[in-house]
């Protein structure tokens, strides 16, 4: 999971963030979008989203932020019984599912303006519950990376075959 800010070319102020989660064995994505970023707005945001996941949760992998590295977040991992990991600081990519997800789902939707009004609050959270939600994870099929192999200086990637997050949910274990 990471925060994804709209804050146009001003961080000044309260502006608009959207929490981005994907599952990484389907490539599910669910967003929620919050105004500020709070520890306590954060962890809204993720319990909202948990509540509309049609899977279980193992664990979570948050971005270095102290809104996910905090006591709330971590109390809420060892109550629910679930595993609570962390990105590696300063490595560039390091949550690539996330970071992919965050341009795909998030950034090349809402673009890079700045968004501060409630108004806007509702209309962004309104697609992120319907219609983009259902979109991405019912009919936008994903790649899976199968293998990738160092052939000399360049690595060779493998992929599978293209298909939802639902379905891969629906023909996993």
């Amino acid at each position: 999971m990471d925060l994804v800010v709209h804050c146009g070319s001003s961080s000044l102020g309260e502006y608009i963030n959207t929490l981005s989660v994907t599952e990484v064995s389907s490539g599910w994505w669910e967003g929620e979008a919050i105004m500020g970023r709070s520890q306590e707005h954060s962890f809204w945001a993720l319990r909202k989203i948990r509540e509309r996941t049609p899977f279980d949760w193992k664990g979570i992998d948050p971005d270095n932020g102290s809104e996910f590295i905090n006591q709330i977040l971590y109390k809420y991992c060892q109550r629910e019984k679930l595993e609570f990991t962390r990105s590696r600081p300063n490595r560039k990519n390091d949550n690539a599912y996330i970071e992919q997800k965050n341009w795909t789902h998030v950034g090349k939707v809402f673009g890079y303006l700045r968004y501060d009004t409630y108004e806007e609050l509702m209309i962004i959270n309104n697609l992120y519950h319907n219609d983009l939600r259902l979109y991405k994870n019912f009919f936008q099929p994903v790649m899976k990376l199968a293998s990738k192999e160092r052939v000399g200086s360049s690595i060779k990637r493998k992929y599978d075959t293209p298909e939802t997050p639902y379905r891969r949910l629906m023909e996993s274990d």
